[in-house]
């Protein structure tokens, strides 16, 4: 007991004190937990007894997937079909086969093991990526989605990667028995989720708000969640999955943005501990001598998995939006992890070979923070967008008017100020409409102003007001809490559409709402009365 004490202690205060140091130097805090558990797990020996660190640290992945259920409501999950099944399938497909011949032909590897380390390849880092996008907010960008569909999928596909591992290890049961199997257990758990599941979940948050004690709400959210992910784990599945689907549930009702807040804390702690197992995993001897063959299997994997992603989605996307989701998800990722060691144990991989394909998924996980959070800087080398975000130079204005839209209410705002001679600036995610407002002759950008840089090369905080000419009320709303949160006292002025919008946004410190149909009534009886006049 003693001991464990001890190791959580110098853990947390080592954890700590890194993160401090990488914070000043712009490092991703997810780095800092990777080498803590890099350096403990020696001196400790963590990695011969790490079980229950371990399942601990699953259910970090656990709560991530459970938040990324509640930005997954049905109806969007039918809209994202394409995305999720068809750009999902070909990004594990082609990757795979890819890998598989490379390693089958190129390092004569057997048949059964090239199966193995394709399929586990082909995965990306969840953990790490959804939580760049939600925190960035690019979750909602082209490109954000596009990669949240393939992570998803990814997610979806690890069951019957692992189902095949069970398979190629046991000469008992058929493919035919093992699929049948599965068909029937995600019948069951899809029907009585959607159905007595959604009902009760539902019931229990009524019923728990009502009470209006915040650790009863909070009990209530745990329990639909764990249970979930048991009934999930009992039927063969992940627990992941059965969280996705819980999250999925809870963004049907009224309480999902509540729910998701209560959790936030404890998610951020789980994936702490899930990044600091991944250090665990880190053999320093090993690594010191192969590194040479380490770093070359790595950058090749990255390599290709990129340029069948930017294949696959340029499709659809531009090539700034193609290359974006290459960069996000050429990673190996944590699911690799469970992969190789289901085959190690059930003897279709060397001990050594495992080990090697674990420091290789390590590092590349080690890599992607830098990576997704220079993303748009990294892009801009294969493709000069126009006025990107993060290329936007701190303009030279003080109590200015920052206009966030450039739809036909933004113009006619922008003209109106011109004429008054009014300094303002422009910012909208809508290139031809950044384009045409350079045509006009108006200071206008290209980036998301829900973004930091972004808000502080706009001054935002030196800003007389901030215009949000917006008809999307998610965009309204992410806009509103970046701005409030770089400065509290920020004076907003919101366009709105109904009084149900008005309520949405309540909550936020928002100096005026002004309702479009409420102001253009107005306007239309004054004109009415004008001309009986």
């Amino acid at each position: 007991m003693e001991t464990t004490l001890l190791i959580i202690f110098l853990s947390l205060a080592l954890a700590t004190v890194l993160n401090l140091i990488l914070k000043k130097l712009s490092i991703s805090h997810i780095i800092g937990y990777i080498l803590t558990g890099a350096i403990m797990a020696p001196i400790f020996d963590i990695g011969a007894h790490n079980d229950v660190l371990l399942l601990i640290a699953e259910f970090g992945i656990v709560f991530l997937m459970f938040t990324i259920g509640l930005e997954m409501p049905i109806d969007k999950l039918k809209k994202m079909k394409e995305l999720l099944f068809l750009n999902g399938s070909l990004q594990v497909g082609i990757s795979a086969i890819i890998i598989f011949l490379i390693s089958k032909f190129i390092f004569a590897i057997d048949t059964n093991s090239s199966i193995i380390i394709a399929l586990a390849f082909s995965l990306s880092s969840t953990a790490i990526v959804l939580s760049y996008l939600k925190q960035s907010k690019d979750i909602y960008t082209p490109y954000g989605e596009s990669s949240t569909a393939i992570l998803v999928f990814q997610d979806l596909a690890v069951i019957p990667i692992l189902l095949l591992i069970s398979f190629l290890s046991n000469e008992t049961l058929s493919m035919s028995e093992i699929v049948l199997k599965t068909v029937l257990s995600a019948v069951i758990i899809i029907v009585f989720m959607f159905t007595i599941g959604k009902k009760a979940s539902t019931w229990l948050l009524q019923f728990s708000s009502n009470s209006r004690l915040e650790e009863l709400f909070l009990s209530s959210v745990m329990s639909i969640l764990f249970g979930a992910s048991i009934l999930a784990h009992y039927l063969g599945f992940t627990y992941s999955l059965g969280a996705f689907i819980a999250g999925m549930i809870i963004a049907e009702t009224k309480y999902h943005i509540k729910v998701e807040s209560d959790i936030v804390s404890y998610k951020d702690l789980l994936l702490g501990t899930f990044f600091f197992s991944v250090g665990t995993k880190i053999d320093a001897s090993f690594l010191i001598s192969n590194i040479h063959y380490v770093f070359l299997i790595f950058i090749a994997v990255m390599l290709i998995k990129a340029l069948v992603i930017y294949a696959i989605m340029r499709r659809k996307l531009n090539k700034s939006d193609s290359i974006k989701s290459a960069l996000a998800l050429c990673q190996v990722g944590e699911f690799s992890f469970a992969v190789f060691a289901l085959a190690s144990t059930d003897g279709l991989l060397e001990n050594d070979t495992a080990k090697f394909l674990i420091l290789v998924t390590t590092l590349s996980m080690i890599l992607t923070p830098f990576i997704v959070n220079n993303i748009y800087k990294l892009a801009s080398y294969f493709v000069v967008e126009f006025y990107e975000s993060d290329k936007i130079t701190p303009i030279n204005k003080k109590d200015h008017i920052v206009i966030c839209g450039y739809s036909m209410l933004g113009r006619i705002i922008a003209m109106q100020l011109n004429e008054k001679g009014k300094p303002f600036v422009i910012i909208s995610d809508n290139l031809k409409h950044v384009l045409l407002a350079r045509k006009n002759g108006y200071m206008a950008y290209f980036g998301h102003i829900e973004k930091l840089p972004v808000l502080e090369s706009l001054k935002v905080d030196e800003a007389q007001s901030i215009i949000v000419a917006l008809s999307n009320l998610k965009e309204k709303r992410l806009i509103c809490e970046a701005i409030l949160n770089f400065k509290a006292d920020s004076k907003l002025i919101v366009k709105i559409d109904s009084l149900d919008e008005k309520k949405e946004l309540r909550d936020l410190n928002i100096n005026q709402f002004v309702h479009s149909q409420l102001e253009t009534a107005k306007l239309i009886v004054d004109k009415a009365l004008d001309i009986q006049n």
